[in-house]
């Protein structure tokens, strides 16, 4: 299991901000550190894939649950 860092729940808001919010949050976190983002946004599958290929930041894990999307990321 990973050891999450900061926890970010995004629920019930819409594109962009779930990807905007998690930006914040990874600029405030240290190298190695993970980010647990909560979202209801179905737009963020597709945002956060594309964000993790162009930051650099290690997208762990991306699941959806019962119209809930979880992602982690650690920071790089």
């Amino acid at each position: 299991m990973t050891h999450i860092d900061i926890y970010l729940d995004a629920s019930g808001l819409d594109c962009p901000l779930p990807l905007l919010k998690a930006k914040q949050a990874l600029n405030r976190m240290a190298a190695g550190q993970v980010l647990e983002v909560l979202a209801t946004d179905v737009g963020s599958w597709r945002d956060f894939e594309v964000f993790a290929k162009q930051s650099g930041h290690t997208l762990l894990l991306s699941e959806e649950q019962d119209a809930s999307y979880r992602y982690l990321f650690r920071k790089k």
